[in-house]
């Protein structure tokens, strides 16, 4: 048998067997947030998600939800003694980790699963059964959460609202697939993301809906809409699309809705053409509420629309345009950090443009020169759209969406049409997938034009109307 020396490097352990030397790192606890300044409680650290299924009820009569979340993980480093899961109120009844039964705490809108009892390392399951009336949250751009309407539910915001209705590692960097199983009252529709894998039959005056969503999807972009809803659906070039529109719009409204929504295979393939990569995903389609939320949302596969925008025809369209465009910059490629919210509403926003364009309105050019109108000392340009601010009046502001689509429409003009083809077409095929920031935008953007733009983004990015335009 061979004497073997002992190494201190950082926390470790040294086993000795007979023939090798293995270290192992001592178990650590997980962060309480997954360092995104911020929203520094968001999101934990120490694993990643990889899936959750979800066992939902809701009875609208009483607004109660009872639930069971099955939550596949991965440490991501050392061993974890304890890690925690973000939850905003609810009741929670038990708590396992891999099938063995834990004592866990609530510490504000973290449970933690207390030291002493379990060591994870590597793949981990958690299973969870919880309660409660779900109290909706100010979140970023008005009223959401667990939203009640007059025949049921709505489950919508950004960019807190996941940990309001399940556990959960609440941040956009920690993507994972997803199937929902919702039993609800039998003359009510429930929508989610992804396919129908089941309508079940009524049992007890009651149908459990079952909708699974394989692709990664952002915790946020996890939807639930439950009520009077008349769903179709239809397959065009191999996606379905699978729309929910409520029987309570006015008909003016439903005309309007019905209309920009018949359309979307015609916008998917113009946004295919327009980042030069095709539609991320099998499923598409919308939820149309009869509730005025003032906002719509880029749900993944199915973007949720408030009654607002179906007031005219042309608003309609444009807001489909927005919010599929999101599938591809939003929801594939998801953001790192809430800091760069720039590349969904930007992209999104300069979807607009260039359909409104495409359809014979004003062109991109002109656009930008309205927008290069506003006067030098206008409030408009004094915020940094590359870091705007965490208060969700900064973090969706008019200026981060339309000075974000006059930033790439101004590289367009700097790149040149081709290079900025290019650029669209490897930011969403090479990125596809993933978590993203804006120094890995403009990094590319740098590549692929072979000049410096680091001053572009700056003037663009940064407070302060840009000289020379």
């Amino acid at each position: 048998m061979r004497r073997h020396r002992l190494l201190l490097v950082g926390p470790l352990v040294l086993l000795t067997a007979c023939s090798s030397t293995v270290l192992r790192p001592l178990p650590v606890v997980g962060a309480t947030g997954i360092g995104d300044p911020y929203y520094p409680g968001d999101g934990n650290g120490g694993y990643d998600v990889a899936r959750y299924d979800l066992d939902i009820g809701y009875d609208p009569a009483d607004d109660v939800l009872t639930g069971v979340a099955t939550i596949s993980a991965t440490t991501t480093g050392a061993p974890l003694a304890s890690f925690s899961l973000d939850l905003v109120g609810l009741d929670v009844s038990d708590v396992q980790v891999d099938d063995t039964e834990v004592e866990v705490t609530r510490d504000g809108d973290e449970l933690v699963v207390d030291r002493g009892q379990v060591v994870v390392d590597g793949d981990f399951t958690v299973r969870v059964a919880y309660s409660g009336v779900p109290e909706p949250v100010r979140d970023g751009p008005g009223v959401s959460g667990v939203v009640p309407t007059e025949d049921g539910v709505l489950v919508v915001g950004q960019p807190d609202v996941a940990a309001t209705w399940f556990p959960v590692n609440d941040h956009p960097r920690d993507a994972a697939s997803v199937e929902l199983a919702v039993t609800v009252p039998a003359d009510l529709v429930a929508v989610s993301n992804g396919a129908l894998v089941e309508r079940g039959d009524p049992v007890d005056g009651q149908r459990t809906w079952t909708w699974r969503s394989d692709a990664p999807m952002a915790p946020y972009l996890v939807t639930l809409a439950v009520g009077d809803y008349d769903l179709t659906d239809r397959v065009v070039d191999g996606v379905t699309y699978r729309d929910a529109v409520s029987r309570g719009l006015p008909e003016r409204f439903a005309a309007n809705a019905r209309s920009a929504l018949d359309r979307q295979p015609e916008v998917v393939d113009f946004l295919a053409d327009l980042f030069g990569s095709p539609y991320p995903f099998d499923e598409c389609g919308a939820i149309v509420t009869d509730s005025s939320l003032g906002f719509a949302l880029e749900t993944q596969t199915r973007p949720i629309y408030a009654r607002d925008f179906f007031g005219s025809a042309e608003d309609a369209q444009l807001v489909v345009v927005h919010e599929l465009a999101h599938q591809w910059t939003g929801d594939d490629l998801r953001l790192d950090r809430w800091s760069d919210i720039w590349l969904n509403e930007g992209f999104a926003t300069y979807a607009e443009w260039a359909w409104t364009q495409a359809q014979g309105g004003e062109t991109v050019a002109d656009q930008l020169a309205d927008v290069l109108e506003q006067p030098a000392d206008d409030e408009f340009w004094s915020q940094a759209i590359g870091d705007p601010g965490a208060d969700g009046d900064e973090l969706f502001s008019s200026a981060v969406y339309v000075r974000g689509a006059a930033t790439l429409a101004a590289l367009r003009q700097e790149v040149g049409d081709d290079a900025f083809a290019e650029l669209l077409s490897r930011w969403t095929t090479e990125r596809a997938g993933q978590a993203v920031t804006t120094g890995e935008f403009t990094a590319l953007a740098t590549e692929v034009a072979g000049t410096d733009l680091t001053d572009f983004f700056a003037a663009w990015l940064g407070p302060g109307r840009p000289e020379g335009y």
